[in-house]
C-alpha cells in the first residue's frame, strides 16, 4: 500500500514538473513574440489632432445612434461612416492610418480621447439645456391653452340660456 502511495506521489511530481516546463516554454514564446512590435510610420496625409478629435466625436455619436435606432438607419440606408468622411473631407484609409498612428502612442491617443470625452460632455449639457428650454416653452404653451379653454368654457356657461 505504501509503495502505491509513493508511486502516485512520484507520478504527481513528474506531472507537475512537465506542467512547469510547458509554462516556462509558453512564457518564453510569449515574451519573445512581443519584442518585435513596430510603431506605424507617420502617414503622408496624417489627419491633424484637432480634426481627429472632431471625427472621433462624430464616430462616437454615430455609434450611439446605431444603438438607439439602427432599424431606421438601415431602412434609410444611411452610411454614417461615409457621411463623417465626407464631412471632414477624408477617406476611410486616411482615417484608419491616422487612427493607427495616434493609437500607437498611448499618451497621445489618451489625450485625444479625453478631448473627445470633453466635447461629448459639452454636447450633452447643451442638449439638456435645450430640452429644458423646449420643455419650459411647451409647459407655458400648455398653460396658455388650458387657460384659454377655461375662459372659453366660462364664456359658454355665462352665455348659455338658463333652463327651468
Amino acid at each position: 500500500m505504501k509503495s502505491l502511495r509513493n508511486i502516485t506521489i512520484f507520478y504527481n511530481l513528474k506531472t507537475v514538473g512537465k506542467l512547469k516546463s510547458i509554462l516556462v516554454l509558453l512564457l518564453i514564446i510569449t515574451y519573445t513574440s512581443c519584442q518585435d512590435v513596430k510603431k506605424p510610420e507617420i502617414p503622408t496625409d496624417l489627419i491633424s489632432q484637432d480634426i481627429m478629435v472632431d471625427i472621433l466625436t462624430d464616430v462616437y455619436i454615430s455609434n450611439a445612434s446605431r444603438n438607439v435606432n439602427n432599424k431606421l438607419i438601415r431602412k434609410r440606408n444611411l452610411q454614417l461612416d461615409a457621411i463623417i468622411y465626407n464631412k471632414y473631407n477624408v477617406d476611410s484609409l486616411q482615417f484608419v492610418l491616422s487612427n493607427a498612428y495616434y493609437s500607437s502612442d498611448l499618451k497621445t491617443y489618451g489625450k485625444l480621447l479625453t478631448q473627445v470625452q470633453d466635447v461629448l460632455v459639452l454636447l450633452q449639457k447643451e442638449k439638456d439645456s435645450i430640452y429644458k428650454i423646449v420643455f419650459k416653452q411647451d409647459s407655458i404653451k400648455n398653460i396658455e391653452i388650458r387657460a384659454q379653454k377655461l375662459i372659453e368654457n366660462k364664456q359658454k356657461l355665462i352665455n348659455a340660456p338658463e333652463r327651468d
